[in-house]
């Protein structure tokens, strides 16, 4: 644990990234008394990710890595939406560095698969039903943001359905229990955080849906 408190570091930080996008969603939905997408919400939720991928590498955790390497970009996707990538610092800068992370980093692992797969796939800490399990919650936890991005082009704007919060309470639950089995403090405490907020967004959805 002492030579590894720095990659608990980036994971705590990661986390924190991802608290806050919860707690700004919420309070900023409750001040609107509806489910609103604000800008922060993706710009906290691109930041946790990158720093989560980098941690997931370092923690030799393939699930953690599969559930950031679909919502990554739809994060994206949605502050193009939002209009973040209007200056050119961040059109030409940020953006060009955010999208060139991940893709670097699969090619390393392309680069040699077989030690990836000795390392992940056959992790001796993390047996194949656990990593199945963990790995099931990653999607189900990412699916949300497919079913976000797909409402949100159908709509031609970012929006947060009631589906996505749904997903985000079944996969969360599912996330936090693989960490309790791993005795990862950055996944139970991560995921543990949004429960209340999840729930509260679906009473505060199906409030307004009543409402017109």
């Amino acid at each position: 644990m002492s030579n590894e408190w720095w990659i608990y570091v980036i994971g705590f930080t990661a986390q924190a990234f991802f608290s806050a996008r919860i707690l700004i969603q919420w309070i900023l939905s409750e001040r609107a008394k509806r489910v609103v997408s604000p800008v922060t919400y993706w710009v906290c939720s691109i930041a946790g990710s990158w720093l989560l991928f980098i941690y997931g590498w370092l923690r030799d955790d393939f699930a953690i890595i599969l559930g950031q390497s679909v919502s990554y970009y739809i994060y994206l996707w949605n502050l193009h939406l939002k209009g973040a990538w209007r200056t050119a610092a961040a059109r030409y800068v940020a953006l060009p560095v955010l999208i060139l992370t991940p893709i670097a980093v699969f090619c390393a692992i392309g680069n040699n698969a077989a030690e990836f797969f000795s390392t992940f796939i056959s992790n001796d800490e993390v047996p194949l039903w656990l990593l199945i399990f963990g790995s099931s919650g990653q999607v189900i936890f990412t699916l949300r943001f497919v079913y976000q991005w797909y409402v949100s082009v159908k709509l031609h704007r970012s929006v947060m359905p009631a589906g996505f919060w749904a997903l985000s309470l079944l996969g969360s639950g599912m996330i936090v229990l693989y960490g309790i089995i791993r005795h990862d403090p950055v996944l139970i405490l991560g995921q543990s955080v949004g429960f209340v907020a999840y729930i509260r967004n679906l009473l505060i959805g199906k409030k307004e849906k009543q409402q017109r």
